[in-house]
């Protein structure tokens, strides 16, 4: 289908359909930017984060795994600018009272019932609580709105504990909170969300060489997940519209249905973050060049995924639908690495010796591969919810696997079909996913 037949309602009614996600607190009526991801779900994010993992931290040398604590000591978000600075332009429509961010409205009228608004202010986004007993001021805490800080605070332990030669890098994967005045376009803009960041730490006058080799890195990823070159726009933020903390960034765009919008970011973080936290809390992060014999303040530079963008992403590129025999197939063509099942095992009826043969390739394969067992309804059906969820390969026994100990293997993208011998299943599978 082409891109712009493409609209949200038929992505979100086919996360809800098929179990990737749900709205969270749905029997009490929901809770506005909130999302439950289902068994699909999970899967698929987790295939995500894995991907991720295995490509930016496992499979190299000069980047160390963190998974930093959500509450922070409150002083660590006054050094990195938060508690002053992290805001965004609320507005009030002076009619129905409703809010919305000041950025996202056209002419100064409420999107909803036209009405003039009020004066804009600024509505910071972190989520405040307390801890401990008591609700004073020494109490409070947030819930972290970004995992960055989080890996700037454990620098020197990282340090201290590995002695990594610059330039290095820490990575985390885990969740954040903003309390948006406007969650909008479904996963996109959450109150609650998942991030996957790496600060890599390097010598100042190396940044634009490193900027370049991390553009790379994230073309590679994009072309690693599967999305379309077509969708993907690298817009190079103007100096006047840079972050305060930043020299550079590039945001990768995607064509999402509801418009262009921000995927991922690239950003040159220069000494900022190392620097205020060194003012904050009174110990030096600072790197020791053994070879010059000298201390410095590393720069950084952060490549920020968000995985619920990335989620959203791939559904909205795989999505498909084609006409086959009069009647309109819905498939996900996700690729094979990321799809939450590789293999769909479907006998062909509920008979007793099928069910048993196929629930024997179904203890062999499920070792190595997310396997899904289905045996409701007619096998065409059957086929077409396996299309929906995005699995691969479907493996049906019929009644002649009873006499000739072979199974039909049917292929997701071209619905080709191959007859081979069950001995054969693992060594097949073991070439299609090498």
């Amino acid at each position: 289908m082409k891109k712009n037949d493409l609209n949200m309602d038929k992505i979100i009614s086919l996360a809800k359909r098929r179990g990737f996600v749900y709205q969270g607190s749905e029997i009490y009526g929901g809770l506005a930017g909130t999302w439950d991801y289902g068994p699909l779900g999970v899967e698929l994010k987790n295939n995500i984060k894995g991907l991720w993992w295995s490509r930016f931290v496992r499979n190299r040398g000069d980047i160390y795994g963190l998974d930093a604590a959500i509450l922070m000591n409150q002083e660590v978000w006054k050094a990195s600018g938060h508690v002053n600075g992290f805001s965004d332009p609320l507005v009030e429509c002076k009619k129905c009272k409703k809010r919305f961010r000041a950025d996202q409205l056209e002419k100064n009228k409420c999107s909803d019932c036209g009405g003039e608004v009020g004066e804009e202010r600024q509505f910071n986004m972190m989520f405040k609580t307390n801890i401990g007993a008591n609700e004073d001021s020494s109490s409070i805490s947030y819930l972290r709105p970004e995992t960055a800080q989080g890996i700037f605070v454990n620098f020197k332990n990282i340090i201290d504990s590995f002695h990594p030669q610059i330039p290095f890098g820490i990575a985390q994967i885990g969740k954040a909170f903003r309390n948006e005045i406007a969650p909008r376009d479904f996963l996109f803009r959450a109150r609650e969300f998942e991030q996957m960041e790496i600060e890599y730490f390097i010598n100042e006058k190396n940044w634009k060489k490193h900027f370049e080799e991390w553009i790379k890195e994230m073309r590679e990823w994009i072309e690693e997940i599967g999305l379309n070159k077509k969708n993907i726009h690298e817009y190079e933020t103007p100096k006047e519209k840079l972050a305060h903390y930043s020299k550079r960034t590039v945001d990768f765009e995607y064509d999402f249905p509801f418009g262009k919008s921000e995927l991922y970011g690239l950003a040159y973080r220069t000494d900022f973050d190392l620097k205020s936290h060194t003012t904050g809390s009174n110990v030096p992060l600072e790197y020791y060049d053994q070879e010059k014999n000298e201390k410095f303040t590393p720069h950084v530079i952060e490549p920020s995924l968000g995985v619920d963008r990335t989620f959203l992403a791939i559904l909205c590129d795989s999505y498909t639908e084609e006409e086959v025999n009069g009647e309109t197939r819905v498939v996900l063509k996700i690729k094979s690495s990321l799809a939450p099942f590789k293999i769909a095992i479907l006998p062909l009826s509920k008979k007793e010796d099928l069910q048993k043969i196929s629930k024997k390739i179904l203890t062999e394969l499920k070792t190595k591969w997310a396997c899904i067992y289905d045996e409701t309804q007619s096998i065409g059906k059957r086929y077409r919810r396996q299309d929906e969820i995005g699995t691969p390969y479907c493996v049906t026994i019929d009644f002649e696997s009873l006499n000739d100990k072979m199974v039909t293997i049917r292929e997701r993208d071209s619905m080709k079909q191959d007859r081979i011998a069950i001995t054969e299943l693992k060594k097949y599978f073991e070439k299609k996913y090498e």
